[in-house]
């Protein structure tokens, strides 16, 4: 994704091959964005980068570019040359477009590695000999233990969201890996922002890295418009069907902290007359790729997704993002409204922030250093919302007592007194009872 702004550099001048240049210009592009003109250069020069940027700066290019240009440099060998580590499989198939979109005038083959699919296909794909791996970790690894995949040639390891695959506990998985590549090779380091983890990561295995930093860390990207609704938890979900309903707003991508708070949101969207769907991690691949096939072709007018699945979405001028939940993270928060206000367009990310979101928004507020506008949307007011029904008064128990039946003494039937000490004999078996079985049996409901 590049940003269709005049700055002075041109891809011209970046050392770029005809046929890249040639494929670019096809996407309608001329102008790099920050982090693509300083990331290029080095990663032509052949050192370690470590590149930090907002989201939807244009990171992926910004290393798909120079590795296209240096793998053919080197030849076509068909072994396996550049691998490419990402956190999510629509992050995988996101690069995987990027590669095929900007090599298609090179003769390099690349594929995508990630689980929630059969291996088989891969495995096919691996023995035809491939120049690039796009892949998960975990399903990475999978080849590793079935020995399908050969690792012995990588000239260069790219880890993409590195922060995101440290949060969702790759760290052990990204060691291993890095064990089984050749100690001689070149190492990329992208992500949106940079924590001290992520540097201690690289200090272990990077030589000497050249250090991107095209904007100030865990800053938002300045084209997008930030509000927060204060409002009741009970009524977000009315609230957020309001909000898109009177705006009349289009592909609008909601986050949630859960895979069942994400359907269950989706759900009463649509009860309320907004076409809606959820994306998460329990849904199949081809569920996946379906709902936001629909997103991203406008069909789809509101995307529920948790932080794990939303990641590698990528959609030209995404207008809305919405916080239905805070994240516990304030990371997350620059990883989330990165959705919108790409490649130059603007976008809005909106929060709804109810009494016990308010720590998670002034620790959000601490880590951009500024502050999230806030606005009271009229009828949405906190303290608004309907009192319960049916609520028993304080000074009142919270279950009444049952009212007794009365008890009466069992009174003496008619008859002879069999027992010496005057008590009537027992009462015969109540007919009824007796017929109601009767029944049953003629129904065969009791067993012999």
């Amino acid at each position: 994704m590049f940003r269709r702004n005049t700055i002075t550099t041109s891809f011209n001048t970046l050392g770029l091959s005809a046929d890249l240049l040639r494929a670019v210009s096809e996407q309608g592009y001329t102008v790099p964005t920050p982090i693509q003109a300083q990331a290029i250069p080095v990663v032509l020069a052949g050192k370690d980068l470590l590149a930090a940027a907002q989201t939807g700066t244009g990171k992926t290019a910004g290393f798909t570019l120079p590795l296209l240009q240096l793998l053919h440099q080197r030849g076509n060998a068909k072994t396996i040359r550049c691998l490419i580590l990402v956190p999510t499989r629509e992050l995988a198939a996101q690069v995987q477009e990027s590669v095929r979109t900007y090599g298609k005038y090179k003769p390099l083959r690349s594929i995508t590695v990630f689980g929630g699919v059969n291996i088989n296909p891969q495995i096919h794909d691996l023995r035809r000999g491939v120049d690039i791996v796009v892949a998960t970790p975990g399903r990475l690894l999978d080849h590793v233990q079935q020995k399908t995949i050969d690792l012995r040639h990588v000239e260069i390891l790219v880890l993409d969201e590195a922060d995101r695959m440290l949060d969702m506990g790759f760290i052990h998985d990204i060691r291993r890996i890095i064990g089984l590549l050749p100690k001689q090779r070149q190492n990329l380091m992208f992500s949106a922002t940079f924590p001290e983890e992520i540097r201690k990561l690289a200090a272990t295995f990077m030589r000497h890295p050249v250090t991107v930093e095209v904007a100030r860390r865990n800053t938002p990207a300045e084209l997008v418009a930030q509000v927060q609704h204060q409002v009741d938890q009970s009524r977000k979900k009315d609230l957020l069907a309001h909000l898109v309903k009177s705006n009349d707003w289009r592909q609008v991508l909601v986050f949630t902290k859960t895979k069942r708070g994400a359907n269950r949101l989706a759900e009463q969207l649509e009860k309320s007359g907004v076409e809606a769907d959820a994306i998460h991690g329990n849904k199949s691949q081809p569920q996946r790729t379906r709902v936001l096939k629909r997103f991203k072709a406008n069909e789809l007018q509101v995307l529920v997704a948790t932080d794990i699945a939303a990641r590698g979405i990528d959609i030209d001028e995404l207008p809305h993002v919405v916080n239905f939940d805070l994240p516990h993270v304030p990371e997350d928060y620059v990883h989330r409204i990165g959705r919108t206000g790409r490649a130059g367009s603007s976008g809005e990310a909106v929060s709804l922030v109810c009494h016990d979101d308010r720590p998670l928004m002034a620790a959000i507020e601490k880590l951009m250093n500024r502050r999230v506008e806030q606005r009271i949307i009229a009828g949405f007011e906190p303290g608004r919302s309907q009192p319960r029904q049916h609520q028993p008064a304080k000074h009142q128990p919270r279950h009444q007592p049952r009212p007794q039946r009365p008890h009466h003494a069992p009174q003496p039937l008619p008859g002879p007194v069999s027992r010496p000490t005057g008590t009537p004999a027992p009462a015969p078996r109540p007919k009824q009872a007796s017929e109601h079985r009767h029944l049953r049996a003629q129904a065969g409901l009791l067993r012999e």
